[in-house]
């Protein structure tokens, strides 16, 4: 009785009556999410593509039009492999060396945390395949984003290895899926690129703390003038007030500021400028550092802003705020008096609130146009004129708004509760300063001379006998 030969190869689909010419398949070591959604990017690409796997026959569910191999029969059949396992399972490619000698293998591994190993995976996988040729790329993608479809920022993929000729085959493949290729080099720079996907809001972190400070700061010194200074004083228990009227006083003291220093880096960068006379002179580091997050802390001003709206909006249902009403109703009528209609007041009020509404509208457009779907779609000139013409209009209507807000509180004793000023006071400081330096910048005589230095014109040396150098 003739022994049963199993295949070496499994079929996912049938193939067609009419078989096209075949092109070298790309192969994937491992079947779980990254090596399954990989496989059905590069069928819908165009690509034949191999599967090795341990267990040909029970590997689960693969793309439809893949083929499924051993490990050995499926590098044999590719010249570029991707290395879709972890690096603990790393140990069977070394028995694979000669089947892999002369491929390109493209490690896309990560770790879960820093440091965990004394070398990077791609260069432990190339200690392990001397004869292959290894390039780290691809381990900045998620499979959630190759499923998708990847956009914006997920369309970039960093790769680096010792062979040029290697990465141009990889780059080949990231281009024809719709990827952005980034060379970092020699494989000495996949430990750098194994740690980005374990970065958490790298860009952020700055912003993140002065957030967090300021937001630390102004709840326990308005707590400290408006809670205790009430108990100790009065002997009055209004801690309730903690919960909405407290946190609705820090969340627009803290946009507010935000706000401001996302436009006070440019105004310092300009003063910079005019007193060197040159546009060639780098910064200081905390400077760029400064300018490089404006956007994040624009989206956190934002997001407090929010807030405010938020909480400001549930007034009116407020326990506290009802019984004041109905408490003020009826010792009107008990005392049969009337409050006479004060239009200063309506004018503040009426005024107060259209600041308000305009400054949050104009906030909102600033943070839509911010969105990289929105930004790509604009010009430079209308994204410029969007974040920087309507951001100070934006700062202006909100600080506006807060000064209508303490209109003539300032000039009464009351409010400097243990000699401190209130906490409006002192949000306005910031906000005041950078639209007084961007009025005088803005001044013609001013601005032209900042203009000419932006365009090139640098303010001659003292000892030098020209009035102008201008640089060509």
């Amino acid at each position: 009785m003739l022994e049963e030969v199993k295949p070496e190869s499994v079929m996912l689909c049938p193939l067609g009556t009419a078989a096209a010419p075949e092109q070298e398949p790309l192969c994937i070591f491992g079947t779980g999410d990254m090596g399954r959604t990989l496989g059905q990017r590069l069928l819908q690409s165009g690509y034949r593509v191999v599967y090795g796997s341990r267990r040909p026959h029970s590997c689960g569910p693969l793309p439809q039009g893949a083929q499924v191999m051993s490990h050995a029969a499926a590098a044999q059949s590719a010249g570029l492999v991707f290395i879709c396992i972890h690096r603990e399972h790393y140990n069977f490619l070394e028995t694979l060396a000669p089947q892999l000698r002369g491929k390109v293998l493209v490690d896309v591994s990560n770790n879960l945390k820093k440091n965990l190993y004394p070398e990077a995976n791609a260069e432990y996988l190339q200690r392990l395949t001397p004869g292959s040729h290894v390039v780290k790329a691809f381990n900045t993608l998620s499979a959630w984003a190759l499923q998708n479809g990847p956009s914006d920022a997920n369309r970039q993929v960093y790769l680096c290895g010792n062979s040029a000729e290697a990465k141009q085959a990889v780059a080949e493949t990231a281009t024809k899926l719709g990827l952005t290729v980034l060379d970092r080099g020699s494989l000495s720079a996949a430990r750098e690129l194994e740690d980005f996907p374990l970065q958490l809001f790298p860009e952020w972190r700055l912003p993140l703390q002065l957030c967090f400070g300021l937001t630390v700061f102004f709840f326990f010194f308005l707590l400290t003038r408006d809670i205790i200074y009430t108990y100790v004083e009065q002997k009055k228990d209004i801690s309730f007030r903690i919960m909405v009227s407290l946190a609705n006083k820090v969340f627009p003291i803290v946009s507010l500021i935000m706000l401001s220093l996302c436009y006070l880096p440019g105004v310092i960068a300009a003063v910079l400028q005019l007193y060197r006379g040159t546009k060639y002179r780098r910064f200081p580091d905390w400077l760029d550092r400064w300018m490089l997050c404006r956007k994040q802390l624009g989206l956190l001003a934002l997001g407090f802003a929010f807030l405010h709206v938020l909480y400001t909006l549930i007034i009116p249902i407020r326990y506290y705020v009802r019984f004041r009403i109905a408490d003020s109703t009826i010792s009107k009528i008990k005392e049969n008096r009337t409050t006479e209609f004060d239009t200063t007041m309506a004018w503040r009020s009426d005024s107060y609130y259209a600041m308000g509404i305009l400054g949050f509208g104009l906030f909102v457009l600033l943070g839509i146009s911010s969105l990289p779907s929105v930004s790509n779609a604009l010009s430079w000139r209308e994204f410029s004129f969007i974040q920087s013409k309507l951001g100070y209009l934006t700062l202006f209507f909100c600080t506006f708004h807060t000064y209508l807000y303490g209109w003539d509180k300032f000039l009464y004793p009351s409010y400097y509760k243990w000699f401190t000023p209130p906490g409006f006071m002192l949000g306005l400081v910031v906000p005041s300063v950078v639209l007084v330096l961007k009025l005088l910048l803005s001044l013609p005589c001013v601005d032209r001379s900042l203009t000419h230095i932006r365009q090139g014109w640098e303010r001659t040396a003292p000892d030098d006998d020209s009035k102008k150098a201008l640089i060509t």
